[in-house]
């Protein structure tokens, strides 16, 4: 998680999870919150990074002040309005990105929201739970092979962001080949519930996210190179893709879920045919030995010797032609 890459001077460091300075060719070095406040390039092509936690307070109040971040936004930047949108204000590029929930516990429709600002020299990121997706760019960033600048570093973020969705998504589409691939039994009905819910969630998220994603490359800043913009559009291609697979997903598991109902239904179904059947069976044999049974003179045979196994005989005479008529009208 991002907090293990928290700054090296120190374990605390205000809202700063980390900074990094990136040198213009791939490499960075790490910088603490008081730097970053005070931060302006020493040389061609750096540019500031840095991922806060907008929770603590003061955060909204450095936005405003130190960048002149206009209040509308800096409240955007810092409140829990998460759904993913992107926009162009003056030569900055503004959006709220989200991404899978990987932390212990979480479900994938647990989604976690990023939001970013740039002007092209600072990328500012902000988030208020764990993300792991500014990790994967930082990482590359300390072994020299990251975002050369703030375009590249945007566009980093948003391919780590869309390649950790397809974990999820082959993990669903996997689950359902394994279903499919099984004999179907009640028991499966909840994980099927389960993996419908997940792709409603996901696709709920991941479809405000194409069409924010769609906004950067028609209305970036002019820092935002042409380069860029196609790599942005790749990962476009990409989550369209996912939402493709999402929707196969969901409607495999309705496939399932339906195809389960129908074997319930038709097995209670079923169980009700056998049930109805032994009661018309014991109908007739009940009507018999309840007359014979009534405490009432004049029953016939009361003293013959044979009378119990005429009766028994009856019986079994009775059952006899009901199984015949049963199975002549295919009741059975």
């Amino acid at each position: 998680m991002d907090e293990q890459l928290q700054t090296d001077h120190g374990a605390s460091d205000g809202p700063l999870l980390f900074g990094r300075v990136l040198d213009g060719h791939g490499g960075a070095r790490p910088v603490g919150w008081a730097e970053a406040q005070a931060w302006h390039p020493a040389a061609p092509g750096e540019v500031l990074w840095v991922h806060l936690n907008r929770t603590v307070p003061g955060v909204q109040e450095w936005l405003e002040g130190a960048l002149n971040i206009p209040e509308p936004t800096a409240e955007l930047l810092t409140s829990n309005e998460t759904r993913p949108r992107a926009f162009r204000e003056g030569h900055t590029l503004v959006a709220t990105l989200r991404g899978i929930n990987f932390n212990p516990g979480a479900e994938p429709e647990d989604m976690v929201s990023m939001q970013l600002w740039s002007d092209g020299v600072r990328v500012v990121t902000l988030r208020r739970s764990p993300l792991q997706t500014p990790r994967d760019t930082v990482v590359e960033l300390d072994v020299g092979h990251g975002p050369a600048d703030a375009g590249a570093l945007v566009t980093s973020l948003t391919e780590h962001m869309i390649a950790r969705m397809s974990r999820s998504v082959v993990d669903m589409n996997d689950h359902i080949d394994a279903l499919e691939g099984e004999e179907l039994h009640l028991s499966m009905l909840e994980t099927i519930t389960t993996i419908r819910r997940n792709c409603l969630a996901l696709k709920r998220f991941m479809g405000p996210q194409h069409v924010a994603l769609e906004s950067i490359v028609r209305d970036a800043p002019h820092w935002f190179e042409e380069h860029d913009r196609r790599e942005i559009a790749e990962s476009i291609d990409r989550l369209h893709r996912y939402l493709e697979d999402i929707d196969t997903s969901k409607e495999s598991a309705v496939v399932l879920q339906d195809e389960l109902r129908a074997r319930s239904l038709a097995r209670s179904e079923r169980t009700s045919s056998i049930f109805a059947a032994i009661a018309v069976i014991f109908l007739p044999l009940t009507f018999v030995t309840g007359l014979l049974g009534i405490n009432v003179g004049g029953i016939p045979g009361a003293h013959h010797a044979d009378a119990f196994w005429i009766v028994v005989a009856v019986c079994l005479g009775i059952f006899g032609m009901q199984l015949m008529l049963f199975w002549k009208w295919r009741w059975l």
